[in-house]
């Protein structure tokens, strides 16, 4: 890196920053709308705190694609998985969101980062594997314990993921623990 990268660096860090503020479908056990970067912060921890489960992973390289597998919706925010089905794959417009996103950092940079999005994107990689898991089981995760509106799908997560999931048998334990979880909070009243 020379100084010379470094005002296209400032400027993709604060074109990324609106991470921060990107609402995503799920809330706080505050009630706050969760945001795409503390899911991506807690997403992290996640694959950190099982590591273990995973000794023949480059568990830098997961940490790298999970920091920049929703990068692209600082351009265009979060599209919620209900949302999504029956529409057409949104893979086309993160791509598009990435590489606007992407533009100001020197082309090494920004081709390392575009990499690790599409290996995450395509699962093409045990790494990328285990991250699309992960990062289905951490969404779960946020459901189960947030404060979620009355009319909150439940029932959507119960299946939400399970291609991901289940294509990391090391996860599984964890999967049937966050579907009782599901369960169970289905069928509280509502709060």
């Amino acid at each position: 890196m020379s100084e010379s990268d470094l005002p296209g660096i400032v400027e993709f860090l604060r074109r990324a920053e609106s991470l921060k503020s990107t609402t995503r479908s799920a809330w706080t056990a505050a009630g706050t709308r969760e945001t795409s970067a503390a899911h991506t912060w807690r997403l992290c921890l996640l694959a950190m705190v099982v590591a273990k489960r995973f000794p023949q992973l480059d568990h830098a390289r997961l940490l790298r694609m999970l920091v920049v597998h929703d990068l692209a919706e600082a351009v265009s925010g979060d599209i919620p998985a209900p949302e999504q089905v029956g529409a057409p794959p949104k893979s086309a417009q993160e791509r598009a969101d990435l590489a606007t996103l992407l533009a100001p950092l020197p082309p090494d940079t920004r081709r390392e980062l575009s990499v690790l999005w599409e290996e995450y994107e395509a699962a093409a990689s045990p790494e990328a594997r285990v991250a699309k898991a992960l990062d289905k089981l951490e969404t779960i995760l946020q459901h189960v314990q947030g404060a979620n509106p009355p009319d909150f799908d439940y029932a959507f997560n119960l299946t939400y993921g399970t291609k991901a999931t289940d294509a990391v048998p090391e996860l599984a334990a964890l999967r049937v623990m966050l579907d009782a979880a599901t369960a169970a909070r289905a069928n509280e009243p509502a709060r």
